[in-house]
């Protein structure tokens, strides 16, 4: 059971390892903030604390888009303590953008610059 008046999400994805998951989110409650929690293998993540538990959750999200996590999604379980089962919507969550790698070696260094064309002086 969740904690009164605490929610639970189950959160899926990939792991950093590219093998699916799904695990529940908990959330605790200190004072007037709340910290999200997430058991997975021997991994376990808290984060700091929040003034609501959306913002838990979505600094969750980042911790493990961190790490390596990809296509991650939540849904909600639990609200204030009520079971919901599956009735609310999966939410997902963007991967973040990837820088492109810088080729290397001469042959790539010949395609990207012919792609730019050869650079030309500026007028004396």
């Amino acid at each position: 059971m969740s904690p009164e008046g605490c929610d639970r999400h189950q959160l899926a994805g990939l792991d950093d390892r590219v093998r699916g998951f799904s695990r529940p989110v908990k959330f605790e409650r200190a004072g007037e903030s709340y910290r999200a929690l997430l058991r997975y293998e021997t991994v376990r993540v808290v984060t700091e604390l929040f003034q609501t538990q959306d913002a838990a959750l979505l600094a969750m999200i980042q911790i493990l888009q961190s790490r390596g996590y990809r296509q991650l999604k939540t849904q909600k379980s639990f609200s204030n303590g009520v079971y919901l089962g599956s009735q609310e919507l999966w939410v997902e969550y963007p991967d973040p953008s990837e820088a492109e790698p810088e080729p290397t070696g001469f042959l790539a260094r010949m395609l990207n610059w012919c792609r730019q064309g050869p650079h030309r002086k500026s007028p004396s």
